[in-house]
């Protein structure tokens, strides 16, 4: 038996075994990417890209932009520049995809962010990515991991050929809890997540250079053993590098540190530093066109973005982003307003900051890489609304604030939902470290914050943060900055020292 894989003059088949069904997932065995090549000679096309072509899938009709299909779609750029008698076609037939797969294609394609939930949602829109080779399909589904689907994108990844969703899916699944790598099919995929280091919470405090303080022990990286429950020294800061007032960011398993002050005059740290753990090293790398200190600065779609920041004592509102393949950074568009020290936060595949306005509100823009704009997403008026931390989970975001008294140890968190727009305050209060903002990371489904008497894991359920478990404080005073890495295994590093509170 065998299927037709599209038809309008040529007709190519594929081998029925190639699309069987398999359990518990229904996956498919094997990429059923067709292969051809085209003829020696190439025709001229008579329709310009900006012609719309009929595309006949599963039974159903569907109308598409040719150029779109030509940009995101491999399969498309081949078949429309093959020089084929599709070519010149106004009407495509695919006999192997699902209507409703191709449907979520077209609307990534558009920019819409369609809801998946059902498995055979999902299936189907990794049939359609690896079928139509959709690199855009791919990322919106690697966005979209959780907790719920990560198992079967991971199986169904790894049946189809799609390299990076199928690692993105077996690093969640590595981070989160044991039952989540229980739930896979594939012997080959429950293979590489075990292979696979998972994420560490890994902070570090306030520190500047200062005559006789360079050589400081304190000047480190830490992160947390976690079955030990004890702090251990990752690495010692590079001579020259500053956190105070630094932006401090994670991207491809790599930290930056830009900016930073030294000095009473806050005279800007010139270098950046990016430490590598899987090597253990620090390398320098330019910093942004216009000095700033304390920035926001966020890894997001594999570039850097130094986000507003203060000069001589003024907030700023330009934004740069630094691309680590070419070594430079650029322009993009400034922010809505002057503003310094800005949370941020990513939530399905997209870029969230936080900006203060007069009578306590606190706005949350996008930024919108696609037009290079900053979109307005939503505004919280409480009284007492300036944040200073946000992070996300699925489509919500986690507003730290101060508050809800004058008490500075204290602090509350309101949950912006981005699928309905609305706002929730969460029951309860959550300490601040002594002398330290409220610092929060995401991994899965928990949440660790810390401060000098304690690490705590909370985990995220209906919105809300339930206390999960206890661990080591940080041992050193100061205001920290906290993220994750995969770090290489081998020697834990040793407990990191106590520093006394000044």
């Amino acid at each position: 038996m065998s299927r037709t894989i599209f038809s309008q003059g040529e007709i190519f088949i594929a081998p029925r075994e190639v699309f069987a069904p398999r359990e518990p997932h229904s996956l498919w065995r094997a990429n059923p990417r067709p292969q051809w090549r085209p003829p020696p000679r190439r025709l001229a096309m008579p329709r310009g890209p900006e012609t719309p072509v009929q595309v006949w899938v599963g039974g159903q009709l569907f109308q598409a932009d040719r150029a779109l299909l030509v940009e995101h779609c491999g399969f498309f750029r081949g078949l429309f520049r093959s020089g084929m008698r599709e070519a010149r076609a106004a009407e495509v037939r695919l006999g192997v995809l699902s209507a409703g797969g191709f449907r979520v294609t077209l609307q990534v394609l558009r920019g819409e962010r369609p809801a998946l939930a059902a498995e055979d949602e999902l299936l189907q829109a990794v049939e359609c990515a690896a079928f139509l080779q959709a690199p855009a399909l791919a990322r919106f589904l690697e966005h979209n991991l959780t907790s719920d689907n990560c198992a079967l994108l991971c199986d169904a990844a790894a049946a189809f050929g799609l390299r990076d969703v199928f690692h993105s899916a077996a690093l969640f699944i590595r981070d989160g809890e044991c039952e989540l790598a229980a739930e896979l099919a594939l012997p080959e995929a429950r293979s590489y997540v075990a292979a696979l280091r998972p994420s560490s919470y890994v902070a570090v405090s306030t520190h500047t250079p200062a005559p006789g303080f360079l050589e400081d022990a304190s000047r480190t990286l830490c992160y947390l053993d976690e079955e030990e429950d004890a702090w251990r020294t990752l690495a010692a800061l590079p001579l020259e590098a500053s956190t105070l007032l630094a932006g401090v960011a994670t991207l491809d398993n790599k930290l930056y540190i830009v900016g930073g002050v030294r000095g009473a005059s806050k005279e800007v740290v010139e270098l950046g530093f990016c430490y590598d753990p899987d090597g253990g090293t620090w390398r320098e790398f330019p910093s942004p066109h216009q000095p700033r200190y304390d920035t926001a600065l966020a890894g997001f779609d594999g570039r850097l973005y130094a986000i507003g920041g203060e000069l001589q004592r003024t907030p700023v509102s330009s934004v740069e982003r630094y691309d680590p393949a070419a070594g430079c950074w650029s322009f993009v568009a400034d922010l809505p307003q002057p503003a310094a020290g800005v949370p941020c936060a990513q939530a399905c595949g997209r870029l969230f900051v936080c900006l203060w306005r007069p009578a306590d509100t606190t706005a949350v823009v996008e930024y919108a890489a696609r037009t290079d704009a900053w979109l307005p997403v939503a505004d919280l008026r409480r009284p007492q609304s300036y944040g200073h931390c946000m992070v996300a989970h699925r489509d919500s975001l986690y507003v730290v604030r101060n508050g809800p008294s004058d008490d500075f140890l204290h602090c509350a968190i309101d949950c912006l939902n981005l699928a309905t727009g609305q706002w929730t305050a969460l029951p309860g209060q959550f300490v601040n470290s002594k002398g330290a903002l409220f610092t929060a990371v995401v991994r899965g489904d928990t949440v660790y914050t810390v401060n000098r008497m304690f690490t705590l894991l909370y985990a995220i359920e209906g919105g809300t943060w339930r206390l999960l478990r206890e661990k080591a404080g940080f041992p050193r005073p100061g205001s920290l900055q906290t993220f994750l890495l995969r770090l290489p295994a081998g020697a834990p590093g040793p407990v990191a020292s106590t520093t006394p509170e000044l």
